[in-house]
């Protein structure tokens, strides 16, 4: 009897965690599970997010058609690789928070969750004022026309890579907010330190990272809302990007830096919508298949070009330990 009650708390609890964002879906860093296992564990879930957003477009292709399911997939790849900045600003700020691997999980969990609300409510908002003022669309369009010019001239500017986050403005903003302590507490976001209650490091993480999202959302509804004025399709494209972002944190983890060509190629694709949402206002129709084209064709371009760059510099590099030897 009791085999069999463990049984069913433990379907219970399988059941329950495969709605968690992420997976099905923890990352346990604190396993002793081989790091590349984990990995490849990251990959599998993230490919199963991937299929769950595939199966959803398909499922808008069936039921609105096919405009709107190309909508879908153009806002969810733009979501996607809009994440990629973020997360590595997640992986700086535990590194300067030096959050244990084991803690960061709860940090991302959290982190999600917030996300979710934050932008539904700014999705909300975005679609009543494009509503009833159309020149929000401007606003949209030069926030990523913006966005998209500064990376891509700032391209050869390497001042940026070893940034102090001591000096970092939303670091200092969180660090403000709470009456904090420089002491962990396990994984708990408050502490007692002589009968006064004070935000851990953890805590004080959680809320950088929560600004970091807000920032950076700034970017990401506007090039959503540019594809599509729809809100369910902007809302289920973030939804779907933002599920898949604690296993996708897990990869990046490891092949952030090695994606060097992605960024760029993110920005040509904002600037590429923020025109797309000029053209529009002035009554220029861009076809969505052109859109979708654009984005598939500037993202793939990127990470494979990067990939090929990466091999590359490794194929050389063996080499030329090669010559070395001789």
């Amino acid at each position: 009897t009791t085999t069999s009650d463990d049984n069913n708390n433990n379907n219970s609890n399988a059941v329950r965690n495969f709605f968690q964002p992420g997976s099905g879906p923890t990352v346990i860093i604190e396993t002793n599970e081989p790091s590349d296992e984990i990995y490849a564990s990251a990959i599998t879930r993230t490919i199963s997010w991937v299929l769950a957003a595939a199966l959803f477009g398909l499922g808008i292709f069936l039921s609105v058609g096919e405009d709107s399911a190309n909508e879908f997939f153009a806002g969810y790849l733009v979501e996607q690789s809009l994440s990629v900045d973020n997360l590595f600003v997640f992986l700086l700020l535990f590194d300067y928070f030096k959050v244990p691997l084991k803690n960061q999980d709860r940090v991302l969990n959290y982190g999600i969750y917030g996300a979710i609300v934050m932008r539904a409510t700014m999705i909300g908002l975005g679609t009543v004022a494009l509503r009833e003022y159309d020149g929000v669309l401007l606003l949209f369009a030069g926030i990523l026309i913006y966005s998209s010019a500064n990376v891509l001239i700032n391209m050869g500017n390497d001042e940026e890579d070893e940034e102090d986050m001591s000096e970092n403005s939303i670091v200092k903003f969180s660090k403000k907010l709470f009456d904090a302590t420089d002491e962990f507490d396990g994984n708990q976001f408050f502490t007692m330190i002589d009968g006064v209650k004070k935000a851990t490091p953890l805590f004080i993480c959680l809320v950088a990272v929560e600004i970091s999202d807000v920032v950076f959302a700034v970017d990401s509804i506007p090039a959503v809302f540019g594809v599509t004025e729809n809100p369910l399709i902007v809302f289920s494209s973030n939804m779907f990007a933002i599920m898949g972002l604690r296993s996708l944190y897990t990869i990046l983890s490891k092949a952030a830096q090695d994606l060097e060509y992605l960024e760029p190629a993110v920005a040509v694709v904002l600037g590429f919508i923020g025109s797309k949402m000029v053209a529009e206002y002035f009554g220029i129709h861009i076809p969505t298949e052109l859109s979708l084209g654009v984005v598939l064709t500037f993202l793939s371009g990127g990470i494979g070009l990067s990939v090929f760059t990466k091999n590359l510099r490794e194929q050389e590099l063996e080499q030329g330990q090669q010559d070395k030897n001789k």
